[in-house]
């Protein structure tokens, strides 16, 4: 699996919502009781060396740095909340991501009570970083990730701080979705999400034991989306 592209097996990807406590207050969200979860197309992951996020016209452009934990060849269903080896056991390995947002496309979603797959869902708008060997991340529970844009450090926190671990996560989604081999599970972003324009160059990766590891880091520019497609309200 190490071998291949992330996106060639993914069937879905799950991202869950709110999992860390200043992110929740950044955005002046309320505090989930459990964990809650998005769908993005597969469609929208950007790989490395692929070309720039494009931005669509009308969109503001929101940056979220994720760990991303890629499902093994096991199918994953019911798991207990309680269970911490089967959850870790279910992953192949994992890597960096950004989920970008056009958020005033999800404003205006979430205000009028509508969904939020477009905001989220546009092509390009999820860079992943290589395949992250299993081995290289003992504990996903205690690594350090990281976001810059144009050389200005914007985001650098420990997944110490997700409100709901892992097995917690793999628990909710596998009562509902069965998990397949290929499967990208985001874990959240940490505070200090913010704004992109065009030509600005985002940096991300992720620190193990304080030492950087080098498959987990992303590059990748900003560029305007051409087509047919401008934001205008719902």
């Amino acid at each position: 699996m190490a071998s291949r592209s992330i996106s060639a097996n993914c069937r879905k990807v799950v991202c869950i919502g709110r999992n860390y406590a200043d992110h929740i207050k950044e955005l002046n969200n309320a505090r989930p009781k459990k964990p809650f979860f998005f769908l993005k197309p597969p469609s929208s992951i950007l790989e490395p060396n692929s070309g720039p996020v494009l931005r669509p016209k009308g969109t503001t452009l929101h940056y979220e740095v994720e760990l991303a934990l890629i499902v093994g060849p096991k199918p994953l269903v019911d798991l207990s909340e309680g269970d911490e080896k089967g959850a870790l056991d279910a992953i192949a390995g994992y890597a960096i991501s950004i989920d970008m947002t056009a958020r005033n496309m999800q404003d205006e979603a979430k205000k009028k009570g509508l969904p939020w797959t477009a905001a989220k869902g546009f092509d390009t708008f999820l860079p992943v970083s290589k395949f992250i060997e299993k081995g290289k991340v003992p504990d996903p529970h205690d690594v350090e990730v990281w976001l810059s844009v144009n050389g200005d450090e914007r985001q650098r926190d420990s997944t110490g701080l997700m409100l709901f671990r892992i097995p917690r996560i793999l628990s909710e989604v596998s009562r509902v979705m069965r998990l397949e081999e290929g499967d990208l599970v985001l874990t959240g972003t940490p505070k200090g999400v913010g704004r992109v324009e065009v030509g600005d160059v985002m940096r991300a990766g992720v620190r193990v034991g304080g030492k950087g590891v080098e498959e987990g880091n992303i590059e990748v520019e900003v560029a305007e989306k051409g087509g047919l497609f401008e934001y205008t309200e719902t």
